[in-house]
């Protein structure tokens, strides 16, 4: 999972791409990058925060030009190293550069073509390289001296018939202009927006809404699935639709991963969680439990967790504070460390726990490392019972898509009942959301639910399942900073 976002301005880019990408720092801390273009490719990446990346004036002093990318990265694909950090470019035989957000499942029978065929040195374990080199060879098919708009639609529509998985990409194509796209199902997230200057109109691209609210752009609308978005260098813009399969945007998207003020096809994503949040009410009044008070996990389950409350005409507190200044433990490589990371991540407030039973909700239970210390800590505090409610469904099949969600073998309820779970990570009782009714409260609107289900929306093999969790158990082993 990553964020990214391109701006074709009226005036020089790069501040408003560092700015930007702050909006979407919660989608990616192993690197960030910012590339723009006047005459050539100016490149600024690092790994770290966009503040540790451009805390100095200096890092941006030579990246000139009206037409610019940035990129932060979470690696779900290859290694954290900065030569995988995005993004990417290349100068010959033209100019094209590149951010994306996604994970190209069938990256390995990609790799070894281009590089038995095409005689491509492929650099890196990022499969960004696959679809930079891809769109090239498919532009250069057609002609990249005499480029049209529906030479760029056709090149795109090839590379589709290709590359298999979720990818929303952004590419600047030297003296040509800036396209956009996603791929057939939209799994991942890409919106377009646009600003009207003195000068005139600005446009930009990007992974979450709140960052055309940052740089004060209006949201336009989500481009759809299988859809390709060019504007030339007159700032004209060009639409296509390649041939549209069943949309499956990534409900993990809803459930964590964006920011809560984002809106995706017209939908606030507060407001989903607030739904979740109405039929996890339900689901704890059915199995019985009679909670004094409902308190969430920060930050993510807090809208799940106070639409919880009402629905149940309980109190909503604040029962545990987050130190902000420590990552995920999800993604932590060891057990130890996950379980001391958690320890420092949140601590309880006594006070909102003593003598009372207590309904926890968080966004979802993955290992159980973290329900597990939660749970403990609150009933160190005094709490008389310890109900663990999860906002997604039981985690049961990994995903190829981008997020981290672990192996199969890792997801505690992909391998044990809900009673193994309940004594696994200490608590009274575990709700989750029954699947189907947390399918109908996105009727109507096609979302992946692949984590949950296992039915994935693109064909992908054994042998590529396995591919991609070798991959990430690699990335987390190579990488002790990633937390």
């Amino acid at each position: 999972m990553c964020g990214i976002v391109g701006i074709f301005g009226k005036s020089s880019v790069a501040e408003n791409l560092v700015y930007a990408l702050t909006a979407v720092q919660h989608r990616g801390q192993d690197a960030a990058g910012v590339v723009t273009f006047d005459r050539k490719f100016n490149l600024h990446k690092g790994r770290g925060l966009v503040a540790e990346v451009f805390r100095d004036p200096r890092d941006i002093e030579g990246l000139h030009g009206k037409l610019g990318l940035g990129h932060t990265r979470y690696a779900t694909q290859g290694s954290t190293e900065l030569l995988d950090a995005q993004p990417f470019f290349m100068a010959y035989p033209f100019g094209l550069a590149m951010v994306h957000n996604g994970n190209v499942t069938n990256f390995e029978a990609l790799r070894a073509e281009l590089q038995s065929d095409r005689q491509r040195v492929i650099e890196t374990t990022n499969d960004l390289e696959l679809l930079l080199y891809i769109l090239a060879q498919e532009l250069e098919s057609v002609g990249y001296k005499d480029l049209s708009p529906a030479g760029i639609f056709a090149s795109v529509r090839a590379l589709r018939q290709k590359v298999d998985g979720a990818y929303s990409t952004i590419t600047i194509l030297a003296q040509k202009g800036m396209l956009a796209f996603r791929d057939f199902h939209g799994i991942r997230p890409l919106l377009y927006g646009r600003r009207v200057t003195p000068e005139g109109v600005e446009h930009a691209f990007a992974s979450e809404s709140t960052v055309f609210d940052y740089l004060g752009f209006e949201r336009v609308r989500d481009l759809l699935p299988g859809e390709t978005v060019f504007v030339d260098m007159n700032g004209e813009v060009h639409f296509d639709v390649d041939s549209q399969k069943t949309a499956a945007f990534c409900s993990f998207e809803h459930i964590y991963f964006a920011r809560e003020d984002s809106v995706f096809d017209g939908h606030l994503v507060a407001g989903e969680r607030v739904r979740m949040g109405r039929l996890l009410g339900k689901a704890v009044r059915d199995a019985g439990l009679f909670p004094d008070v409902v308190i969430d996990v920060p930050s993510s389950a807090y809208f799940a967790a106070s639409a919880m409350a009402e629905e149940l005409g309980v109190p909503y507190r604040r029962g545990l504070t987050k130190n902000n200044h420590v990552g995920r433990s999800f993604i932590v490589p060891s057990q130890i460390d996950r379980e001391r990371l958690v320890r420092q991540k949140l601590n309880p407030i006594g006070d909102v726990l003593a003598g009372k039973k207590v309904a926890i909700v968080d966004d979802s239970i993955v290992r159980g490392t973290t329900s597990k210390h939660i749970v403990k800590s609150v009933r160190e505090s005094g709490a008389t019972e310890v109900y663990m409610v999860s906002a997604a469904p039981p985690l049961r099949h990994p995903c190829v898509y981008g997020i981290d969600i672990a192996r199969r073998a890792e997801l505690i309820a992909a391998t044990h009942d809900l009673e193994y779970v309940k004594r696994a990570i200490g608590a009274d009782a575990v709700v989750y959301p029954d699947v189907a009714e947390f399918r109908a409260l996105f009727a109507g609107r096609p979302h992946c639910f692949a984590c949950f289900d296992g039915n994935y929306p693109t064909a992908i093999s054994e042998e590529e399942r396995n591919s991609i969790e070798r991959e990430k158990v690699a990335s987390r082993r190579d990488s002790p900073a990633k937390h």
